[in-house]
């Protein structure tokens, strides 16, 4: 069939608007990371670098731990520094997963489309709490604190990409915010992950690899020297939280479609 000069600007504007609501996410998503930026941005700027009191939460925290003999951070560190294999493999794990395993599943649930707009918007607002934590009380990690916890991450930064500043890339590590500690996005995140797999109903072998994930990321996060356990606790805490309040509004809230943010 040929198409007429009549034809084309019409059918070129009925694709134009088919494809819209792609566009309209695609803002929605690119929006939301410039805001996730933006606040990591002001939680750098206006965040206090004083040392000592970030000290002090940490060994408050310390302290509360040993009260209840969960203090595992010591023992763990020593492993991942007496076998060499451990802290390698740690510190690329540590400097990797965070980032591709969180950003594939988003991109996953994206393309699925169910569920995407709620695990979206846990992960948002869980982060967006961590971020205020760091900006209203700075917490320092076990490696900047004395009593003999090393910095995994930096005595093997030589073979890696990452610098001496925690897992920024190499010249950028003046960027990353030191004394965020408390809680752990780390643990957050990886458990968001677990928690995204078992809501979409992957097969059950798929399920357990998610929640082994988010256990094996508390293990390296601590054994690397760079956070506590009550950090990583913490960290589960408000994503699960984050949950269950995205869960609630949106049982009682305006209704909402996968279409929006």
């Amino acid at each position: 069939m040929v198409q007429t000069s009549q034809e084309a600007p019409v059918l070129e504007r009925a694709r134009l608007l088919r494809l819209l609501p792609t566009v309209r996410r695609a803002a929605v998503e690119v929006a939301l990371i410039g805001v996730l930026y933006i606040f990591y941005c002001v939680t750098r700027t206006f965040a206090s670098s004083s040392f000592a009191p970030a000290r002090g939460r940490a060994l408050d925290i310390l302290t509360f731990e040993k009260s209840w003999r969960i203090d595992v951070e010591s023992w763990l560190n020593d492993l991942f520094v007496k076998h060499d294999w451990i802290g390698v493999a740690s510190s690329y794990w540590y400097a990797t997963t965070h980032y591709l395993v969180t950003l594939g599943i988003l991109i996953w649930l994206y393309r699925r489309g169910a569920q995407y707009v709620t695990a979206r918007r846990a992960l948002v607002l869980a982060s967006l709490t961590g971020l205020a934590f760091y900006l209203l009380m700075p917490t320092a990690p076990p490696r900047l604190v004395q009593g003999g916890y090393h910095d995994v991450l930096s005595m093997h930064s030589d073979i890696g990409w990452w610098s001496q500043n925690g897992s920024a890339p190499k010249g950028l590590g003046n960027i990353t915010n030191e004394l965020a500690a408390f809680p752990s996005l780390h643990a957050g995140w990886s458990l968001w992950v677990a928690i995204v797999l078992i809501m979409a109903g992957v097969p059950k072998i798929v399920q357990a690899l998610g929640l082994a994930y988010a256990l094996t990321m508390t293990i390296v996060i601590i054994g690397t020297g760079n956070h506590w356990l009550v950090d990583a606790l913490a960290g589960w805490a408000i994503v699960l939280l984050a949950f269950a309040a995205v869960l609630a509004w949106e049982r009682t809230g305006p209704a909402c479609t996968n279409d929006d943010g």
